[in-house]
């Protein structure tokens, strides 16, 4: 380990959230999450998490509504917008993990870390096999524009760990579980096996990261005497703008700890 890389858990969090180049953010990432496993970082909270990450000169970020339409992936090109658009998910939700380990840590157990550090680097793998991938089909990370929608939800749950548990991995993350075994399909029926693969990989692994909110989520309502599943839907009525839609991946949800009694509702209702 450099001599002057951080010392505590929300140093080494925010090396990552303050690297601008996705190359950069990816290694600060994999050594985040290797020094904390190889028990190099001290469980101290020593500063504070930014109000935004660094991002880089490109890919252009627009509001949702002015993003160009992908199309559903049947050409070379509507492939690798798709990937594009999911290398960026990615590339945002290396900061979402350890924003989350280095902003909220202090309030959770040591094995919070654990998870949310391990979760950074799997999402910097991730980032990194799409975006060689995009390169492989003569595009890159940044040629396209992107949306920063799963920061703007970062930033509205910034002062509430539950919140942002709810949000983010519950319900965002939550999505690609509903939409990636399509987008694999997509990609096998073009004969795009590569792409299908790395999707595959993506999806298997996602399980595992919404596995994780859910599981803190509920140690947080029940350290604090409250009911998981009533909280979560008055914090998803709270702080997420959108609209749960189905059709709903129940069985990877269910093995992910997010069983219809959170999501099935609020979806039939409309309420959120």
């Amino acid at each position: 380990m450099p001599s002057n890389f951080p010392s505590t858990v929300a140093g080494a969090a925010l090396s990552v959230l303050l690297c601008a180049d996705p190359p950069a953010k990816v290694r600060a990432a994999r050594a985040a999450a290797r020094a904390w496993r190889r028990g190099e970082l001290e469980h101290a909270f020593d500063v504070a998490m930014p109000d935004a990450p660094a991002r880089p000169e490109r890919p252009a970020l627009l509001p949702p509504s002015q993003m160009p339409k992908r199309g559903r992936g049947g050409s070379e090109r509507g492939r690798a917008a798709m990937l594009h658009a999911l290398a960026h998910i990615e590339f945002s939700a290396i900061d979402l993990a350890f924003d989350l380990a280095g902003r909220f840590g202090a309030a959770f157990p040591p094995a919070f870390v654990d998870d949310w550090f391990a979760v950074g680097a799997d999402e910097a793998m991730h980032f990194a096999l799409l975006d060689r991938r995009l390169r492989a089909l003569g595009s890159g990370y940044g040629e396209l524009p992107a949306h920063d929608g799963l920061w703007e939800a970062a930033a509205a749950t910034a002062r509430d760990p539950l919140a942002r548990l709810a949000v983010v991995p519950m319900v965002l993350e939550a999505r690609g579980l509903d939409v990636t075994p399509a987008a694999v399909a997509r990609f096998e029926a073009a004969g795009d096996r590569r792409s299908a693969a790395i999707l595959g990989r993506i999806y298997r692994d996602e399980i595992r990261h919404v596995a994780a909110g859910s599981r803190w989520f509920r140690w947080g309502c029940e350290s604090q005497g409250i009911e998981p599943v009533s909280e979560w839907k008055r914090l998803v009525r709270a702080h997420f703008r959108g609209v749960l839609k189905p059709p709903f991946n129940d069985s990877a949800r269910d093995e992910a700890g997010l069983s219809r009694d959170y999501y099935a509702a609020l979806a039939v209702a409309g309420d959120v």
